[in-house]
């Protein structure tokens, strides 16, 4: 099995508004890898020296490569695909949607909301995904070095309102979680379920 492909990248191709593929040569080969849209803004210009983790999924015989900026990237669109009814597609939707950190903390937080803001994703599926992944992922973030979650962040439903308000006023999911973590570990308010007290809190450490 291919575990990743180093080498040059020769092409991008965009198909649609959200199937992007890369080509990256080895020894004179050219293997073309379907990536997500978010990875673009990671990788070198053309003809660049570039590391692509793979996975290869056959179906109906047709192989397709699938290409991750990082190992754990990759382990965790393994983790969606062998959730029933999520494809490779939907996969990458969601990791193209949510980035990898923002992804693993709503499954393992059971934030199924957020999940449901990708694409094809809806509230059923989104509880599907937490109902098989949420043990194994916060196991195996724990394995993988990940700490994601916000040490003293707040509780899922409170947690839940601060994002969606965050992300009303157009802040990132990335910024978002990133904001949560720094307040909980520097304020008391992870003792305390007072929703507007987070929302201020992480506004005021977004606009240092």
């Amino acid at each position: 099995m291919l575990s990743y492909l180093k080498g040059t990248l020769s092409d991008i191709q965009k198909q649609g508004s959200n199937r992007v593929w890369v080509t990256v040569e080895v020894n004179q080969l050219g293997y073309d890898l379907q990536v997500t849209p978010r990875l673009l803004t990671e990788l070198p210009p053309l003809g660049g020296a570039v590391q692509v983790f793979c996975h290869l999924q056959v179906k109906d015989e047709q192989p397709v490569l699938f290409g991750f900026g990082s190992r754990p990237e990759r382990d965790l669109f393994r983790q969606l695909v062998s959730v029933s009814g999520i494809g490779p597609q939907m996969a990458m939707a969601l990791l193209d949607t949510l980035g990898m950190e923002s992804l693993l903390q709503a499954v393992v937080t059971a934030n199924a909301r957020v999940l449901a803001r990708t694409p094809g994703v809806g509230n059923k599926t989104a509880e599907r995904l937490i109902l098989e992944l949420k043990g194994k992922l916060a196991e195996w973030r724990q394995q993988a070095g990940l700490v994601i979650a916000p040490a003293g962040g707040p509780g899922s439903n409170v947690q839940e309102e601060v994002e969606m308000t965050l992300l009303a006023l157009g802040y990132t999911n990335g910024e978002i979680m990133q904001a949560l973590e720094a307040v909980g570990q520097s304020t008391a308010l992870s003792k305390v379920g007072d929703t507007e007290g987070w929302i201020r809190a992480a506004i005021a450490w977004l606009s240092q």
